[in-house]
């Protein structure tokens, strides 16, 4: 729709210019009547047909610039965009005033001197609008600035945490977010709720049960903490990971994860990373070599009669001479942890 405007809005352009250029250009040097004719309707039309060719390129280069001016704008606190909305009209109102001084001094000189004003004027207000918006951005209106300090979006710590389509899934984030430990809004970008809804309307039953516990996940979290559903998209990026990377650089948040990959990814891209699995390991107990633990070898291991069994926080045992012993509940001794990118490993040997 977009595309189709610019392109009626330049075709008309177009063709008008191209009369333009016929009327005032060549029809002074066209003698024959025939060809007077005929560039009377040739002309207007390549203006059109140039303007029609061009509105692709204008129109992405719009949608590029908007995005960057939303992204921008979302940047920015409160008190910075009431600022900097008072400046601009203030520059605006100044180069109205300019205007009319500079209309005055060059009207005397004809239609050139109308010009030349005009062209002045058009600089002058670009001048005083990006002054007034950066100056009325810098100042913030004190009593808005005071007001915003207390707000908690706006205070030091309301660093905004970016979702990942994994922790929605994963659900430890709203027993995690019911203790406090998560501060600042969660976002959730609406190219990750896209991709949710495709897997809930999934044909793998697998899958669609995941993506609709994730959706409920959703509403439970949108229930008991600030959950923001953010519209920012990038057309130029294909990958969900890829966006969640540069919406968190570009928001100046925390990106939560359980994807290991996305993780080191934004870690590269220096984008700061909140990862559920590590925070798990983190508080999971320490179980030192000599400990004595009690559990239950449910599996044979991979290794030849080895036993494996789980603790009550899904931390998994390795059993040296376990194999004998599935199904049983059984006294260990701890001989060595293991910590890996999965997670922690206990490996033990029984005690009898």
């Amino acid at each position: 729709m977009l595309r189709l405007i610019f392109a009626i809005i330049l075709a008309a352009t177009g063709f008008l210019l191209g009369r333009e250029a016929y009327l005032h250009l060549l029809s002074q040097h066209v003698a024959g009547e025939y060809w007077q004719f005929t560039f009377l309707f040739v002309t207007p039309v390549i203006g059109a047909a140039l303007g029609v060719l061009i509105a692709p390129s204008v129109e992405q280069l719009f949608e590029r610039e908007l995005t960057e001016a939303e992204s921008s704008i979302e940047r920015m606190s409160p008190p910075e965009i009431v600022g900097g909305a008072i400046g601009l009209i203030v520059g605006l109102l100044i180069a109205f005033l300019i205007r009319l001084v500079l209309l005055e001094w060059f009207s005397v000189a004809g239609a050139a001197g109308t010009y030349i004003g005009l062209a002045l004027y058009l600089i002058v207000s670009v001048f005083c609008v990006y002054l007034g918006v950066r100056v009325g951005v810098k100042q913030r209106l004190g009593w808005l600035a005071r007001t915003g300090a207390a707000a908690p979006a706006a205070g030091p710590r309301a660093i905004p945490k970016i979702v990942d389509t994994s922790v929605i899934i994963d659900g430890r984030v709203v027993d995690i977010a019911k203790t406090g430990f998560l501060d600042g809004p969660l976002v959730v970008p609406r190219f990750v709720l896209r991709e949710l809804q495709m897997i809930a309307d999934s044909l793998d039953s697998l899958k669609r049960t995941r993506g609709r516990r994730g959706l409920e996940v959703l509403s439970t979290l949108q229930e008991s903490m600030d959950l923001e559903i953010a519209e920012s998209d990038y057309a130029d990026i294909h990958e969900v990971d890829a966006k969640l990377v540069r919406l968190a650089r570009d928001r100046k948040g925390k990106l939560l994860t359980n994807d290991y990959n996305l993780n080191r990814v934004a870690q590269l891209e220096g984008v700061s990373v909140l990862n559920i699995n590590e925070l798990t390991n983190a508080v999971k107990p320490v179980v030192l070599p000599g400990e004595e633990l009690n559990v239950s070898i449910i599996r044979d291991g991979k290794e030849q009669n080895q036993g494996v069994g789980y603790l009550d926080d899904g931390t998994m045992i390795v059993v040296e001479n376990g194999k004998r012993l599935i199904g049983e509940h059984v006294d260990v001794q701890v001989t060595s942890v293991l910590q890996t990118v999965a997670g922690r490993m206990i490996f033990a040997r029984p005690k009898r």
